[in-house]
């Protein structure tokens, strides 16, 4: 039976590890081929010899989604590679250092406001009219249950993500009659890269991470894959404007 994505291309920033990895393999899974793009171009790399591996059609690309050019040549690249873009997963992100507003520095938060934010600006930017070329599309970008929440010691990445939330709705009414859906995923406490750098820096420790948690475990990264591959599919073709909580019930409490 085809896959939900079968045939479609999409897109997907920070693909080289982490969420963007684990929701890569889910794309290729559903049938879709994906161009993987990540500032990292060895993780890329990694993840197309997976999706490879598993039978699945893939490519990579190195960039970095702050920088107005490179995302020019990843959406360009992408098309010149698959002939279409008809969906994007706008993901890639950091997290910065840790420290509460008076001590954070202005060099951490333009860093994490130009990648998590402007970075998903501007992927939107160059998406849309390859998408508006081809009489529709999807798109969806990776927010935060920091996005929907505030949460100490995170202010630079609680205002990116709050952003990207607000974004996402300002684009899902500008082209809501354009056959372009845009929607967001709001990934709770997931077990990544990043989360393990938390950790390692002295933030929290994993149990505090855990406790945190209503359903008491963080997230799987294929987790967060599985709402992406729902939204980016024909399945969701009524989802527009959207923040999906997918935070074991974190944002509930």
């Amino acid at each position: 039976m085809a896959g939900t994505l079968q045939g479609k291309v999409v897109l997907v920033t920070g693909g080289g590890s982490g969420i963007g990895r684990a929701t890569s393999l889910r794309l290729a899974q559903e049938g879709a081929k994906v161009m993987i793009a990540d500032y990292v171009a060895t993780g890329a790399e990694r993840t197309v010899a997976m999706i490879r591996e598993a039978g699945g059609i893939a490519s990579c690309v190195a960039a970095d989604v702050s920088v107005t050019s490179q995302v020019e040549m990843m959406v360009n690249k992408t098309v010149e590679t698959y002939g279409r873009i008809d969906g994007a997963f706008n993901n890639a992100g950091v997290e910065g250092r840790m420290a509460d507003t008076v001590a954070a520095t202005e060099e951490n938060f333009d860093r994490i406001i130009a990648i998590n934010l402007k970075g998903v600006w501007l992927c939107m930017k160059y998406e849309i009219p390859q998408m508006l070329k081809q009489g529709g599309g999807a798109i969806v970008n990776t927010a935060s249950a920091a996005g929907l929440v505030g949460v100490e010691g995170l202010s630079a990445y609680n205002a990116s993500k709050h952003g990207v939330i607000g974004l996402t709705k300002t684009a899902a009414l500008e082209f809501a009659q354009k056959n372009i859906r845009v929607n967001c995923v709001c990934p709770g406490l997931i077990n990544t890269p990043m989360v393990a750098r938390m950790i390692d820096s002295g933030g929290m420790n994993e149990q505090d991470f855990v406790a945190a948690e209503p359903v008491g475990r963080m997230g799987k990264p294929e987790e967060i894959g599985e709402g992406v591959v729902w939204l980016l599919s024909d399945a969701a073709s009524f989802v527009t404007g959207h923040s999906m909580a997918i935070d074991g019930g974190w944002v509930a409490r």
